[in-house]
């Protein structure tokens, strides 16, 4: 079955662009132009992909991230950001949000689809049936899926990637650009894109609840998963 795609933007010129591009790799998509029709189109089409402008008539890009994040059946949706150049601050607030990733305005069609392309990867790979056990946290490779304690957590596809690259690393520290190569695909990422890791380590901890010590920070380094204890 084709991919599916939902590009939000009020630039009729940057839907149609970043359009003929996702088709180009047969990527089916949906469009919309301000916030209500594209959240209601996200909540009734399900697509795979959200290609989502932060600045739009109504709710804006922000909201709606917060908004389909929060709901069980568009909490794991991929979200890909469309930023403008100055919105630093927006574009951390956007992964706090729970975005997996942004391209920053003017941007190229094809850093786009290969953007997309790495932030679906990992979630298309042939799965193993591994299940891996660290404390009470379960990793369940074959379902895409997270336990705590018995317990299934909600974590986004970026989420899930990171703490399956951090147990799989046994202890040893990976650094931002390790984990931004392994997890979104990205080799020689400047520094904003670090941020991207951090941000996603802060929110994982905060999903992991009491066994959020086993990520642990390795300053100036990067990170590792505390695999005793």
């Amino acid at each position: 079955m084709a991919l599916k795609a939902l590009v939000v933007d009020d630039e009729q010129a940057i839907v149609d662009l970043v359009r003929h591009h996702m088709e180009k790799e047969g990527i089916v998509c949906l469009e919309a132009s301000e916030g209500e029709t594209a959240l209601q189109l996200a909540r009734t089409e399900r697509p795979d992909l959200l290609v989502l402008d932060l600045m739009l008539p109504g709710i804006d890009g922000l909201e709606i991230c917060r908004l389909l994040r929060r709901e069980p059946a568009t909490a794991a949706m991929v979200i890909i950001m469309l930023t403008a150049k100055a919105e630093e601050v927006d574009r951390v607030v956007g992964l706090e949000m729970g975005a997996d990733d942004y391209v920053v305005k003017p941007f190229s069609p094809r850093e786009l689809v290969a953007r997309v392309k790495a932030v679906l990867r990992r979630g298309r790979d042939p799965q193993t049936g591994t299940v891996q056990r660290i404390g009470t946290i379960e990793v369940d490779d074959a379902k895409h899926q997270v336990r705590l304690a018995g317990r299934v957590v909600d974590l986004t596809v970026k989420e899930f990637d990171l703490l399956s690259v951090l147990m799989q690393a046994k202890g040893r520290v990976l650094n931002r650009e390790q984990i931004l190569e392994v997890v979104w695909g990205y080799a020689n990422a400047v520094d904003i894109e670090s941020r991207t890791v951090d941000v996603h380590v802060r929110r994982l901890r905060e999903k992991l609840r009491d066994e959020s010590h086993r990520i642990v920070t390795v300053k100036g380094v990067g990170y590792r998963f505390e695999t005793e204890g």
